[in-house]
């Protein structure tokens, strides 16, 4: 069956691509062998300027870049661009700071020598999702490429074109042949890579499910992984708040790529004392939203990536309203072409529903009233996922009870969640095993290699 790229924003067909047979995914997988030594032999330094020459090639094409991701997955553009620049700052980033996180770290002990280094792995396998197609690349990417290995790209089935491009990319910044290489495989041709012997370890960005599939065929040939997986982030907020501009922030963080983000905030957990005017301010501004054409600049909510998630997000809304939820806003597809959802507004959510126990993956936001911080942090912790979690409060001791209390891999006060290339990334429980980024990222996809000498 071929591979197809489809635009979301009105269903025109984009193209068509063969998937890989064996033969040809071997060949690939061997080439990545043959480079991973030439790639690991260089200076350090030697691949600081590659890393910078790509992250250039992404700061000066970023319109072309960015239009490939509009077409092909709907983000809105401006976003879009956005990404592409974030991707470059990781790039320029790790090649800066590369050498300083792998530097060998020196042990006292009864040896005349004892250290740790920090050697590369050799061929990844990364297997990254649509919703952030080029970002969640190279936010792999940039610290395993500095930490001398060389990756295989298996990227979602519907964005063919972005997987492509980013191989691109990396060909016009003039890297060794095979470095990076794109894979056009379906889902049922990755078990026969993370097999094959030459594949030293696997990240995955993705659901929840596809995590435990990969990490369960991972796990029986004994290799590493890095999941970041799903989330159901919450956005608390508290009587001390700005409230004003937590109102705004909150619905950009749960708009965040027409709400198609791991780490966008879906659950806000609001102090009773302030959660009228948050919800009426709330509401507001999520019913202002403009929705439009992706390529548009003036877009903040574009269409859903493909029909079945826009499926899925209606029957979630549909069955909590059933379960009890009070609608305030939307809560229905749109009439017009693509894959295009009204932005949605819950509150009285039960805690058997749709909207409470899964993660919605769209721009639908579930609110909560509580009336204490113990209270909050138990509604925060009732859930199976741990990724992100925004406090908003300018009560010190309240910070520091959500800080210690928060089961997630990530928590900000006074500010949505975002990943950094310079602090480490990921989550905890269902949200993932590893991190990404930062000098605990490189650290993920290398060998920590003891050296006793006498």
């Amino acid at each position: 069956m071929s591979i197809r790229s489809v635009n979301p924003a009105n269903g025109e067909l984009l193209g068509t691509f063969d998937p890989l047979d064996a033969a040809a995914i071997q060949a690939k997988v061997q080439l990545a062998e043959r480079v991973a030594d030439l790639w690991a032999s260089f200076p350090i330094e030697q691949r600081a300027e590659f890393m910078h020459r790509v992250g250039r090639v992404l700061e000066e094409d970023a319109s072309e870049w960015a239009r490939q991701i509009s077409l092909e997955m709907g983000k809105p553009i401006t976003p879009a661009i956005a990404e592409v620049r974030k991707c470059a700052f990781a790039c320029h980033h790790m090649a800066d700071h590369a050498a300083e996180y792998l530097r060998e770290q020196e042990v006292a002990t009864e040896a005349t020598r004892s250290y740790v280094r920090y050697d590369p792995l050799g061929v990844l396998l990364a297997i990254m999702p649509w919703n952030f197609p080029f970002w969640q690349f190279f936010r792999f990417a940039a610290p395993a490429l500095m930490a001398g290995n060389v990756a295989l790209l298996k990227h979602a089935s519907n964005v063919p074109g972005c997987a492509l491009a980013i191989e691109e990319c990396f060909r016009r910044a003039e890297f060794p042949t095979g470095v990076v290489q794109t894979l056009l495989i379906g889902a049922d041709q990755v078990a026969e890579i993370i097999a094959n012997p030459i594949v030293r370890a696997v990240a995955l960005t993705g659901s929840t499910p596809a995590g435990a599939q990969v990490a369960a065929l991972a796990g029986r040939e004994i290799k590493k992984v890095v999941l970041e997986l799903g989330g159901s982030d919450p956005f608390i907020v508290m009587p001390s708040a700005d409230l004003a501009q937590a109102i705004r922030v909150g619905v950009q963080a749960r708009t965040v790529n027409t709400g198609q983000s791991c780490i966008a905030a879906k659950r806000f957990i609001i102090h009773e004392s302030v959660a009228n005017e948050f919800e009426q301010g709330f509401i507001q501004r999520m019913a202002e939203l403009e929705i439009g054409d992706p390529l548009d600049p003036e877009t903040q909510i574009g269409p859903l990536a493909t029909p079945a998630i826009l499926q899925e997000l209606d029957e979630q809304v549909q069955a909590s309203i059933s379960q009890g939820a009070r609608l305030r806003l939307g809560g229905h597809r749109l009439d017009r072409p693509g894959n295009y959802y009204a932005p949605t507004v819950l509150t009285d959510v039960p805690r058997n529903s749709a909207a409470y126990r899964e993660e919605t993956f769209g721009p639908v936001a579930a609110l909560f009233r509580v009336g204490s911080v113990a209270e909050a942090l138990a509604l925060a912790n009732d859930t199976s996922f741990g990724l992100g979690a925004s406090v908003w409060t300018n009560d010190p001791a309240e910070q520091e009870q959500f800080i210690a209390g928060l089961q997630a891999g990530c928590v900000f006060v006074n500010e949505m969640v975002a990943s950094d290339p310079r602090l480490p990334f990921g989550g905890v429980k269902l949200s993932g095993i590893g991190r990404e980024l930062g000098k605990d990222g490189i650290h993920e996809f290398v060998n920590t290699k003891m050296v006793w000498i006498n």
